[in-house]
């Protein structure tokens, strides 16, 4: 009777301790072994009976069937619970957000920080020349593959699964109506995600970027330079200015939309699925200038002639020398 106590003990017993928690998530790491494990659930201190983990481990098969992954512990879970579970690699999925990116860089390190994969390897993806050519990217317009939102991961996904799984939302999200609005403006779905990502970064206001969309598509048609400040703030790299100063305007920089005309090589931030429709459904007027509202508010003015534009422009001016606003 002793010896059958003992047994299931072992087996179905609480063999987990959490302190002050009632839950933890561990992280098994692709390629760990059995010991590892063992040590990932030592150091975390969670084991309460390490001999009959490893007992129950070696009768269930599990030190020879490691599956790397994220898993929910609790302190209820038996031997026999955590060992299924580890086995069947039965773990909890990850949402994964990345939203107000502006570079690869930053974009695969956010990335990183919440998969397994490394922002190298995720960097190393994003820069190969054949996975470009094969999907029609350039170095300056990959970044348009990523569709800002909410997606469903295990923490264990590689950065060759990332990547091929962001292709598919991507195609997902490109769907005939959305394509055939960016053909009715003339625009590549890169394109759009460039002027959408401009559109963004003028305005957090949701219900201005339609305007803002078709100011700059009729820019652009007339033949007109961009002018826009966020894209010499990308140029330069500095994403703490307030104020572009005119000694700014001269940045040498195929972003630098007051020297170049049309759009520039690539999107400047992460365009979310918001502004990418104010592109594909700009609101239709006669707007060719906008500047901020000098009461700070986010929204902005809008003008048709470079005149009345001008106007805008010293009010706003006035505006941020009076806040003391200088950069």
């Amino acid at each position: 009777m002793l010896l059958a106590h003992r047994l299931y003990s072992y087996v179905y017993q609480p063999n987990i301790t959490l302190n002050e928690k009632s839950e933890q998530f561990i992280y098994i790491p692709t390629g760990s072994g059995f010991r590892d494990v063992v040590g990932i659930l030592s150091d975390n201190g969670l084991l309460i009976d390490a001999n009959s983990f490893e007992w129950v481990s070696e009768r269930k098969n599990y030190k020879r069937n490691i599956k790397a992954g994220r898993y929910f512990i609790n302190r209820e879970m038996s031997n026999n619970e955590l060992v299924n579970m580890l086995r069947s690699a039965n773990q909890v999925p990850i949402d994964i957000h990345f939203h107000n990116i502006k570079t690869k860089k930053e974009l695969a390190g956010k990335i990183a920080n919440q998969i397994e994969a490394d922002s190298i390897s995720i960097l190393s993806i994003l820069s190969d020349s054949t996975f470009l050519d094969t999907n029609k990217f350039t170095p300056e317009n990959i970044n348009s593959i990523f569709i800002p939102n909410t997606y469903e991961f295990y923490w264990n996904t590689s950065a060759e699964q990332f990547i091929n799984r962001i292709l598919k939302e991507h195609q997902t999200f490109w769907n005939r109506e959305r394509v055939r609005k960016a053909k009715d403006k003339g625009l590549r779905q890169t394109e759009v995600s460039t002027l959408a990502s401009i559109v963004e970064s003028e305005s957090f206001m949701k219900d201005e970027r339609p305007i803002i969309a078709r100011l700059y598509l009729n820019r652009l048609k007339k033949g007109m330079k961009l002018q826009s400040d966020p894209t010499i703030i990308f140029a330069i790299g500095d994403f703490n200015i307030r104020r572009v100063l005119t000694k700014d305007l001269k940045v040498d920089s195929p972003y630098n939309t007051y020297i170049n005309k049309g759009l520039p090589p690539g999107p400047i931030c992460l365009p979310s699925i918001n502004s990418i429709d104010a592109v594909l459904n700009a609101t239709e007027n006669n707007y060719l200038f906008m500047c901020a509202k000098e009461d700070f508010s986010g929204y902005h003015n809008f003008a048709k002639t470079a005149k009345e534009h001008s106007r805008n422009a010293k009010k706003y001016r006035r505006a941020l020398n009076k806040r003391k606003i200088m950069r």
